[in-house]
C-alpha cells in the first residue's frame, strides 16, 4: 500500500505574454508535473517530467520531513546562524563569510550553466512553495530561498574543508587589533571515525554483476532518504544531505556510488610576513610586497533580548586565501578548494552516470575535495576514487604545516589529473575497500 501526494493544481491560462506569471502561479504550474509517492516506511519517491521538476518535488518532500534541518544547514553555509542562535555563533558565521558572500554567490549563479540554473531555481521554488502552503512552519531566519543560495553548500559531506579553520584562533585574531593578534594552540583531534565502503566485482559475486556496500557513519537522520526520477533520465535513490537537491550516496539503474570522508591534505596554510602600508597592510611575496585586500563583513546576531544587532569586521585576504590566525609573528592565510559552480555540477551530474567511464568523465570537473568514492556498475566495473581536487605543490616544502608565504614557489600549481591520483580502477583482486582513509 502506498500513499501518494500529487502536487496538482488547476490548469493555468495566461492571457497575455506581457504579464509574467507570479511566483505562486509558477509554483502551481510546476506541481502539475510532479508527484510524490510515500511508501510504507514514509520514504518519498518523487517523479517529475524534467530534472528540474524532480528537484522541485524532492526538496518539497525533504521540507515535509524536516524543514528545520534544511534551514539550519543553510544558516551554517551562508554564515547566518547567529541571526537565530545569538552572538555565540559569530565566529562560526565569520568563518563561513570569509568564503561566502551574497554578491559572489550571485556572480557564481550567473556563470553557471543554464541547466544548473534551472535546477537551482527549481530548488528555491520547491522550498518557497512549501513555506507558502505550510503557514504553521515558522522559519527561524530564512523566510524565502533564492536560487543562488544553493551554491553555498555543494558537496554533502560531514563537515567541509572550511572546518579545518580553528574557531578559537580565528576569534583571537579578529577579536583584537591585527597588530596585537597572537597565536592560539590548535587542539589535536585523534578521535577515530570512519564510514565504510566495499565494492566487489563480478567474478567474486554469485549471480550478480557487482556488489556495493554502503555504510555511512552518521548520526540518525543526518540525511534524508528518497528517490528522484524524471523523463530526462534521472533515476537515483539514496541519501541526500538535508537541503541539497542531489543524492549524495546511493544508486541509479546502472551504477552505485558511496563516499567516505577523506583526510587527504588538500588544504594549506601560508605564513605571511605583514608590513604596514598606509591605512592597510601588505605581505611579502618574493621581492615585492603585495597589498593585503580588505573585505568588510557585517554579521547580524540576535541579542539576549531578542532584538537583532550587528557587528562589523575587516577580513584580510591574500591571493591564496583569507587570514585566519597568527603564529610566530606572521599571519596565516588559509587555502582550500573554492569552486562552488563546478562542485554543485559534479555533485548532481554524477547521479546520472551510467557506468564507470561516464562517472570518471564527470569527475574530470575536479571539484570534489573532501570525499573519497567507492563505485560499482552493472557492467562489473568497480573503483576507489581519490578526491579530484589535489593541487600540484612544491616537493621542497612540508605542506603538513604552515609554509613560508613569502616564497612564490610555495604557490599551488595546476590540479593533479585523475591519471596521477592514487585511484584503484578495475583491480585484479576483484574488490576495493575504504574506511575514511
Amino acid at each position: 500500500m502506498h500513499r501518494t501526494t500529487a502536487l496538482l493544481a488547476p490548469a493555468l491560462v495566461f492571457l497575455t505574454a506581457a504579464a509574467p506569471p507570479t511566483d505562486q502561479e509558477r509554483w502551481k504550474a510546476t506541481t502539475q508535473r510532479v508527484t510524490i509517492t510515500r511508501d510504507n516506511w514514509g520514504i518519498a519517491h518523487v517523479r517529475g517530467r524534467s530534472d528540474a521538476d524532480a528537484v522541485f518535488g524532492m526538496i518539497y518532500a525533504q521540507a515535509e520531513d524536516d524543514f528545520p534541518r534544511i534551514e539550519a544547514n543553510y544558516l551554517t553555509a551562508l554564515g547566518r546562524t547567529a541571526e537565530a542562535d545569538g552572538e555565540k555563533a559569530i565566529w562560526q558565521d565569520l568563518r563561513a563569510r570569509l568564503y561566502v558572500s551574497e554578491p559572489q554567490l550571485k556572480t557564481n549563479f550567473a556563470r553557471s550553466k543554464p541547466e544548473m540554473r534551472a535546477l537551482m531555481q527549481a530548488w528555491a521554488d520547491g522550498l518557497n512553495h512549501f513555506l507558502s502552503t505550510h503557514p504553521q512552519v515558522k522559519p527561524r531566519v530564512l523566510t524565502r530561498f533564492e536560487p543562488w543560495m544553493a551554491l553555498s553548500f555543494t558537496e554533502g559531506s560531514i563537515g567541509g574543508d572550511i572546518e579545518r579553520i580553528d574557531l578559537k584562533a580565528l576569534e583571537a585574531f579578529y577579536n583584537a587589533p591585527p597588530k596585537l593578534a597572537s597565536a592560539v594552540a590548535r587542539p589535536r583531534d585523534d578521535e577515530p571515525r570512519g564510514s565504510n565502503g566495499i565494492a566487489i566485482a563480478a567474478p567474486l559475486v554469485d549471480g550478480a554483476k557487482s556488489l556495493l556496500l554502503i555504510n555511512p557513519h552518521t548520526s540518525f537522520y543526518f540525511r534524508s532518504e528518497l528517490q528522484m526520477t524524471s523523463d530526462q533520465g534521472l533515476n537515483a535513490y539514496g541519501a541526500a544531505t538535508w537541503g541539497q537537491f542531489f543524492i549524495y550516496q546511493g544508486f541509479n539503474a546502472h551504477a552505485g556510488w558511496m563516499h567516505t570522508s577523506s583526510g587527504v591534505d588538500n588544504v594549506d596554510e601560508f605564513a605571511d610576513k605583514i608590513f604596514a602600508r598606509g591605512k592597510g597592510y601588505c605581505y611579502r611575496f618574493g621581492k615585492i610586497c603585495r597589498p593585503l585586500a580588505a573585505r568588510p563583513i557585517t554579521l547580524n546576531y540576535r541579542s539576549s533580548g531578542g532584538k537583532m544587532k550587528s557587528r562589523g569586521f575587516t577580513a584580510w585576504m591574500t591571493h591564496r586565501g583569507p587570514i585566519v590566525r597568527a603564529e610566530g609573528g606572521r599571519w596565516i592565510a588559509f587555502a582550500m578548494m573554492d569552486r562552488p559552480v563546478e562542485a554543485l555540477q559534479q555533485s548532481f551530474m554524477r547521479t546520472k552516470a551510467r557506468d564507470l567511464n561516464s562517472y570518471l568523465k564527470v569527475s574530470a570537473l575536479q571539484a570534489n575535495s573532501s570525499n573519497t568514492t567507492i563505485f560499482a556498475d552493472d557492467k562489473g566495473s568497480i573503483a576507489y576514487l581519490h578526491p579530484q581536487f589535489v593541487p600540484v605543490r612544491s616537493r621542497l616544502m612540508d605542506y603538513g604545516k604552515a609554509v613560508d608565504g613569502s616564497d612564490p614557489t610555495a604557490d599551488w600549481g595546476r590540479l593533479h589529473t585523475i591519471r596521477e591520483l592514487p585511484n584503484v580502477i578495475r583491480p585484479a583482486s576483484g574488490y576495493v575497500l575504504n574506511t575514511n582513509n
